[in-house]
């Protein structure tokens, strides 16, 4: 009897926390770069790992990238969106063109940080507003919706590949809470299996 009152106390503690409104406003991806992820696909030894860190309050987008190996030297940087399938195939430049501000060009390896003011049409390509509304809003909208649905990469574009030698969609990284139920769930699991085994 007790086993079941444990489960249902779970069962209702589970349901309670799935009810809860959402109030995450900072989202985080993560990004690996390389040749075969471009498309076309390349035989680059360049690889490159990044962070992106979006938050709709501040209406920021951060960018942490490193890179090395690259057959060509760096022309470009930038964020595209938005693919037609997740995952797969090409779109048009979102971020700042002809790439970001201070990125590093003429090398083959590096690393970059930068966080951009999502208001400003400076963080923008000026085609990326005009075909979401018109507006920095229209475009940081139009841009978190498509990185959330994985149709949004990050490439680097060299000498030797003009269209991007080395890219990456952007993926979520799992929240803390994600973690932690998913470690009280296991926790919980464990017990139960414990107390079995002990009656």
């Amino acid at each position: 009897m007790k086993t079941v009152q444990f489960l249902s106390a779970s069962a209702a503690l589970a349901l309670a926390a799935a009810a809860l409104p959402a109030q995450a406003t900072i989202s985080i991806y993560s990004v690996v770069l390389n040749g075969p992820s471009e498309a076309p696909a390349n035989a680059s030894p360049g690889t490159g790992t990044a962070t992106v860190t979006i938050d709709d309050v501040l209406n920021t987008l951060s960018l942490s990238v490193s890179f090395s190996g690259l057959t060509g030297t760096t022309t470009a940087s930038h964020i595209h969106c938005c693919t037609a399938v997740a995952g797969t195939a090409t779109a048009g430049v979102a971020t700042t063109t002809p790439t970001f501000a201070g990125f590093p060009l003429g090398v083959t390896s590096g690393s970059y940080s930068v966080t951009l003011d999502e208001t400003l049409a400076s963080s923008w390509n000026p085609a990326y507003i005009t075909a979401n509304g018109g507006t920095t809003a229209g475009a940081f909208a139009a841009l978190a919706s498509g990185v959330s649905a994985g149709k949004a990469y990050l490439n680097l574009h060299t000498s030797t590949f003009g269209g991007g030698e080395i890219r990456g969609f952007l993926v979520p990284v799992p929240e803390a809470s994600t973690y932690a139920m998913m470690l009280g769930g296991l926790a919980a699991v464990g017990a139960l299996v414990r107390r079995r085994r002990a009656a």
